[in-house]
């Protein structure tokens, strides 16, 4: 899938002039990835692949000006950012996006920064990847969750099981914890094999940050911030920002919050935390550009869902249009 020359001409024109009509007013839209795929999967259907990936960065390189997330965020605060301001970046911390994503960022000259959650560095999986491969391999027609108030769930064929990890993934999501990683072992004991190898290696996060992409931090484990303690939050918060550095050997100044909706997932109580900890910006879920005038700590990132190149265009030049 190509964009034509027509319509990279027109995207460039429609950029510029959302710059020119806002003038004084500078926008910036952050796009957020989480894993790349190798081939399309019906479960994981909001991710893209490979193919998709790489047509999705062609229009990034043809019809946008994609800079550095520290680097965009200095040149906000001066006033000097150029027009169709755009920054890439990866929650979670996927082996894909060293393995997929990494290679095709070279080949377009673009900058990125990967999220990482740091617990997840030797050998671990994130719950909810444990849930969705647990759902793939059982070899049932139905599962039964009644013991943690998810109900009986049918598994026949594809869509049931896409709505089963849905399901399970929502109703675990803000359970404490132990109680989450009671049900994920629960679904694990009934396939047999956990799930494993699909994170980052500390090698590869070293890796990416020596060929240009920024490294921020995610939390140990990936708590909803909210669900913890003081203590707890602290922890997760400052024990990522701590590791990583270590590992680097250089500052690590930006992080995102775990599923990162607005004031509920994270609290005053937790941008206060990042402040004393050093960190100069944060980054939610939350849909549209960023401005000059906007909170540092709570900054919005989201990712387009069109399946066209011109239409990943548009909705990207119109996020910079509604920037308020």
């Amino acid at each position: 899938m190509k964009l034509s020359p027509l319509a990279a001409l027109l995207l460039r024109f429609l950029g510029n002039a959302v710059a020119h009509v806002k003038r004084g007013e500078q926008t910036l839209f952050v796009i957020t990835y989480h894993r790349i795929l190798s081939k399309p999967d019906p479960l994981l259907e909001s991710e893209p692949d490979v193919a998709e990936f790489r047509w999705q960065m062609e229009v990034l390189a043809r019809c946008f000006n994609v800079l550095p997330l520290s680097q965009a965020l200095k040149q906000l605060d001066a006033g000097r950012l150029p027009p169709r301001a755009v920054c890439v970046t990866f929650d979670d911390g996927y082996r894909s996006v060293h393995d997929l994503a990494l290679p095709v960022l070279r080949e377009f000259g673009l900058p990125a920064t990967v999220f990482v959650t740091s617990g997840f560095l030797d050998g671990g999986t994130m719950w909810n990847d444990r849930i969705i491969t647990a759902v793939q391999s059982l070899k049932t027609e139905q599962v039964d969750m009644s013991e943690f108030g998810l109900g009986l769930l049918p598994l026949g064929s594809v869509e049931d099981r896409k709505a089963a990890s849905l399901h399970l993934i929502d109703g675990a999501k803000y359970l404490p914890p132990a109680e989450r990683s009671r049900l994920v072992e629960h679904l694990e004991a009934l396939v047999g094999s956990p799930s494993r190898g699909l994170m980052l290696t500390p090698e590869m996060v070293v890796n990416l940050d020596r060929n240009g992409v920024e490294i921020g931090a995610h939390t140990v484990t990936h708590p909803i911030l909210t669900s913890l303690d003081g203590n707890s939050a602290r922890a997760e918060i400052v024990g990522s920002k701590e590791y990583l550095e270590q590992l680097l050997g250089k500052p690590v100044p930006l992080f995102a919050y775990p599923n990162g909706k607005v004031g509920v997932d994270f609290d005053a109580s937790h941008i206060s935390i990042l402040r004393e900890s050093g960190f100069a910006a944060a980054f939610t879920t939350a849909i549209g550009a960023i401005t000059r005038k906007q909170d540092r700590f709570q900054l919005p990132r989201s990712r387009p869902w069109d399946r066209t190149p011109f239409l990943f265009g548009v909705r990207l030049v119109r996020w910079l249009a509604q920037a308020v």
